[in-house]
């Protein structure tokens, strides 16, 4: 959302009404936080994978993740364009822009890492699902504020 000069939030084009008393770009930073999050779980996953099972779970854990995260922040760079900040119409269209590129990204990446090599299929799909954790926890943060 655009502060304009005085201090007011950004307008409607249609009504004229405030959008939002939400910064966009205090919203923008805090979904590039959820991915700096999910990075940070996968790579927790990866290591636990690595003690547990060895070398190979532990890449393939870290696979997952990196497929999770970098969907993530795909869907985030669409979503949270700068020059939408204001304009809803511009801001959902982002935000559908960026789910349909999340979902063609993960499945790009999926084909890709299986196809490519033998990798084990438990540890990559639990580094994967563990990227939704930081979801959680930012719901739950968000919740309890």
């Amino acid at each position: 959302m655009r502060r304009l000069r005085d201090g007011a939030c950004a307008s409607s084009k249609v009504t004229g009404n405030p959008l939002t008393n939400y910064s966009f770009s205090l919203a923008r930073r805090q979904a590039l936080m959820l991915v700096v999050g999910q990075v940070a779980i996968a790579g927790v996953v990866a290591l636990v994978c690595m003690a547990l099972m060895g070398a190979a779970a532990g890449l393939a854990a870290a696979l997952g993740g990196g497929i999770g995260a970098l969907a993530s922040l795909v869907q985030v760079l669409s979503g949270f364009r700068a020059g939408t900040a204001g304009d809803a119409r511009a801001i959902a269209r982002g935000f559908y822009r960026g789910e349909a590129m999340k979902v063609g990204v993960t499945v790009l990446l999926f084909a890709l890492v299986l196809r490519g090599r033998t990798v084990a299929a438990g540890p990559l799909f639990a580094g994967y699902v563990a990227t939704f954790v930081a979801y959680w926890v930012g719901l739950g943060r968000k919740m309890s504020a």
